[in-house]
């Protein structure tokens, strides 16, 4: 599919555009990560890392094949990266080996 012609504002003007085509576009251009990656890394993150661990660690980006999470603690931080093998796993399942992150990220929130 050729991407949609744009006037001087960034708009579309061949009409309507699927908004999966949209949402990677916007993804890549806030420099978010791939769209695909991104859905399932936010969307599904309590599944991914359980409720207890998502209670204080959330994903603020994927950037490339890093994934970076915010903790709200420096323990958290801590538990997580050594956990980074099993989310990472975790994360390859759900997400399928074409799309695997290679290395998590960990920051603690101020």
């Amino acid at each position: 599919m050729t991407p949609p012609r744009r006037d001087g504002r960034g708009r579309s003007r061949a009409g309507m555009v699927r908004i999966g085509d949209a949402l990677g576009e916007v993804a890549s251009n806030l420099g978010a990560g791939r769209a695909d990656v991104v859905g399932v890394v936010f969307g599904r993150w309590d599944e991914i890392v359980g409720p207890s661990v998502a209670a204080h660690v959330r994903p603020v980006r994927v950037d490339g094949s890093t994934l970076v999470v915010s903790a709200d603690h420096p323990a958290w931080a801590t538990q997580i990266r050594h956990l980074a093998p099993d989310i990472l796993g975790r994360l390859r399942e759900v997400c399928g080996a074409s799309h695997a992150l290679e290395r998590l990220d960990v920051r603690v929130r101020r």
